[in-house]
């Protein structure tokens, strides 16, 4: 079963070379990749299963003997994000079918959307540093020219910013791997877990941790490296900004989770701590970005940075309950935020713009758009019985457990804000009336295909609220197995490992 692991590399990457050479057709380009797009979901599902009944999945592709060679690992973790990448990627791609024009289309829109997914699915397999490395590259790539895809000088201007510091990024990431392998002599990360605590250097390895803390955080968004989301992510067309903020930072989540519970464990004491503080900070400074914008999509984008800060919170605070909560957290939020960015296109396809002061009308003209866009939102504020709310509830106890104080007041803080802005956007755009000199357009035909992917997201927005049970147990498992590497570092050198000594507060 471990063979499957190059399929959601694969399968992406075989539609994208097909939609490239499909070029002239835009009907053989859209079926081709809504095709691609189901495939890559199914084949998922078809990976967690295998990891949920038989443990930890490994491919040495070639057949390199470990730790040598490209290594793919999927763990419970991994098998979960490969889902939800599924389940977005699909989603949006539906979406992106009643809603983006037709030049784009023949510009390689499609090809660029699943090299950006075989992109997201390389990462959460990746089990060497050095093709981490390589998967973020991947992912830079594309989302730069997603992102300058069109006529638009916005997003040109964008799009400097973020590849600007994208690439700082990548080039601390680099720096960081060169230094690693100099110490320990392998990048693969189940040798690392075992080489690394047999290193007589800690304040050398510590030192290490941090160039990674800054490559992935800004990556992830978080304070004070977020300031290239909320000036990128409104600028391309709603599909776009939709997959971006519903995967690209939580790739920089999982890395910060990855290489912080089975590499960096040495000093839990000094680097978990000075996560914590940046989570609290990344959660306060997003959402006060967000109250004060007008922009529907500005304000999305701030509540990106915002919520990374209350996943990093549950790794910063290294317990079983609060790993629990980060992946919780991660798995709720790629669906809610994704659908609210989905929710803003259709309100501008509706009244044609973004600005809060020229919308309005839209809980009478169209109430169903109105439940849809209440059931994202008050999920993001943490209101029950939906989803938020759970996730926001086991990382508040996990705080409150760890004595963690100033930690839970950001996060109850932000969570309060949240609600804040939420309802600038319900009251504008939704309870007020419509500028006397604006109108509501028409529905379309276009509009069911971006209609229909909004109720499926927000129907699991809804299951998970009512029956969470499923992804507790999936985040409980997860979080076991983040904490006890054995399992993860046993399938991939086909030994009994040296466990690393860790302090666990």
């Amino acid at each position: 079963m471990s063979h499957l692991l190059v399929l959601p590399v694969l399968v992406p990457l075989v539609t994208a070379v097909t939609m490239l050479l499909a070029w002239r057709s835009r009907r053989v380009q859209r079926v081709g990749s809504l095709l691609g797009a189901v495939a890559l979901l199914g084949t998922t599902l078809w990976i967690a299963a295998a990891v949920w009944n038989d443990g930890v999945q490994h491919l040495q592709v070639g057949n390199w003997p470990s730790p040598f060679g490209i290594t793919l690992v999927a763990d419970v973790l991994a098998a979960a994000m490969l889902v939800i990448v599924g389940v977005t990627g699909a989603c949006v791609l539906v979406y992106a079918l009643g809603s983006i024009d037709a030049e784009r289309e023949g510009n390689g829109f499609h090809a660029l959307y699943h090299l950006l997914l075989m992109g997201v699915c390389g990462a959460f397999l990746a089990g060497d540093l050095f093709n981490l490395y390589v998967w973020f590259e991947v992912l830079l790539i594309t989302s730069f020219v997603l992102l300058v895809l069109g006529n638009d000088r916005s997003q040109v201007k964008g799009a400097v910013s973020y590849v600007l510091l994208n690439l700082v990024a990548s080039l601390t990431f680099l720096a960081g791997v060169a230094l690693l392998y100099g110490i320990a002599g392998s990048l693969n990360l189940a040798d690392l877990a075992v080489r690394l605590p047999e290193v007589d250097a800690p304040g050398l390895i510590t030192t290490v941790s941090m160039l990674f803390l800054v490559a992935f955080g800004i990556k992830a968004a978080v304070f004070p490296l977020f300031f290239w989301l909320p000036a990128a992510y409104h600028t391309p067309p709603v599909a776009v900004t939709a997959i971006f903020a519903g995967l690209l930072t939580k790739v920089g989540v999982y890395a910060l989770i990855r290489v912080f519970t089975l590499l960096f464990t040495q000093d839990v004491g000094y680097t978990h701590t000075i996560l914590l503080g940046v989570a609290a900070l990344t959660m306060i400074t997003g959402v006060l970005g967000a109250v004060t914008q007008t922009d529907v999509r500005k304000i999305l984008s701030f509540h990106i940075v915002s919520q990374i800060g209350y996943m990093v919170m549950g790794l910063a605070l290294f317990t079983p309950l609060a790993l629990l909560g980060a992946i919780f957290y991660i798995l709720h939020h790629i669906i809610v935020k994704t659908n609210l960015f989905l929710v803003g296109g259709v309100a501008h396809r509706l009244a044609g713009d973004f600005e809060l002061k020229n919308l309005g009308g839209l809980y009478r003209a169209k109430p169903w758009l109105a439940v849809l866009f209440l059931i994202p939102a008050l999920s993001l504020a943490g209101l029950p019985p939906l989803s938020g709310f759970w996730a926001k509830l086991v990382i508040l106890q996990a705080g409150l457990e760890a004595e963690a104080y100033f930690a839970v007041a950001a996060a109850l803080g932000a969570g309060l804000l949240t609600l804040v802005s939420m309802t600038k956007i319900w009251n504008e755009a939704f309870w007020k009336p419509l500028p006397d000199d604006r109108s509501l357009s028409p529905g379309t035909p276009s509009l069911a295909a971006m209609v229909t992917p909004v109720v499926l997201l927000a129907a699991v927005t809804l299951s998970i609220g009512l029956y969470a049970e499923p992804l507790v147990v999936l985040a409980e498992r997860s979080a076991a197995e983040l904490l006890d590497t054995t399992s993860y570092v046993q399938a991939v050198l086909g030994e009994p490992p040296t466990p690393p000594t860790a302090e666990v507060r």
